[in-house]
């Protein structure tokens, strides 16, 4: 399946690269963290076939732009609402909202923001505990290291703010071997992370927030992802009204690149859901057992 690169500009003029490819409802894939156009790919091939997919690079990840100042999801939020307005300009249907880890964040402050063209939203892991004033101090340690290229310390302050349990670092370690990483992709990831801890400092750890979004919801989660993550969680499930929580057994936070199949075919089952609940509502069909109210419906 072809991919075509585009540029869509946000509202203070940053220019975002969007990479599209397929045919069909839109959907929008936003990465997480150290990621860029790269990080849906396998999922969205698998997408492809049947759905119309749009992949931002995230304002600091290449080839998208740098823009001076400390980053927020205020700015990120406007980003987003900018791709998702130039999917639905191109298809002239409403989208798909998907994110990943930070990018799942991400999603819910849009969904919250302006839902009025986002048809579902679809969110893997965000890092809701990762945030506030907790994370300013370990901001300042990454800033340090950063203006300093000191790759290790750097490391060392994403991995208390990620939590990651010390085997996983040391497995990953020992996978990349003598690898060195490419210099330039090294730098323009470690730009992103420091916008995104700016943004993930300047916000709120509040789940109760997240209870205002009325869009369709898939809360999606591996059942072997470390601690507080599948506390923080079940605490989202409790917050978002009407939401379904899957939690996908042997699967971990990095299920978007270890099982793609599982999370293509996941988000194409919920996006059908959807576009039959939405059929149904149009036609004025009576409610049956699967729409009746106390069920999530979609």
């Amino acid at each position: 399946m072809s991919s075509h690169d585009q540029h869509v500009t946000s509202a203070d003029g940053t220019r975002l690269v969007v990479r599209r490819t397929g045919a069909g409802d839109p959907v929008v894939l936003v990465h997480g963290s150290g990621g860029g156009l790269h990080s849906w790919a396998t999922v969205a091939e698998r997408l492809a076939h049947d759905h119309e997919v749009w992949m931002p690079a995230r304002r600091g990840y290449g080839p998208s732009d740098v823009p001076p100042g400390d980053n927020s999801f205020t700015a990120e939020t406007a980003d987003l609402i900018a791709v998702i307005e130039a999917a639905q300009r191109f298809s002239g249907r409403p989208v798909h909202l998907v994110g990943a880890s930070y990018g799942a964040t991400l999603a819910l402050h849009t969904a919250s923001t302006d839902p009025r063209a986002v048809r579902s939203l679809a969110i893997f892991e965000p890092p809701l505990f990762a945030a506030g004033a907790e994370i300013a101090p370990l901001l300042d340690r990454y800033r340090s290291a950063f203006e300093r290229d000191d790759a290790p310390a750097m490391a060392a302050a994403l991995n208390d703010v990620t939590r990651v349990p010390a085997e996983i670092v040391a497995a990953f370690a020992a996978a990349a071997g003598d690898r060195e990483p490419d210099p330039v992709e090294a730098r323009r990831s470690a730009i992103g992370w420091l916008h995104d801890l700016e943004a993930l400092a300047g916000d709120s750890t509040d789940l109760t927030r997240w209870s205002s979004i009325t869009v369709p919801t898939l809360l999606l989660a591996g059942a072997d992802t470390w601690e507080p993550m599948p506390t923080t969680m079940n605490a989202l499930a409790r917050a978002i009204p009407g939401v379904r929580h899957v939690v996908w057994p042997g699967q971990s936070h990095f299920a978007t690149m270890t099982a793609p199949t599982l999370v293509a075919d996941t988000l194409r089952q919920f996006f059908t859901e959807v576009a039959a609940s939405s059929k149904a509502d149009a036609d004025g069909r009576p409610l049956s057992p699967s729409n009746a109210p106390g069920r999530p419906r979609w």
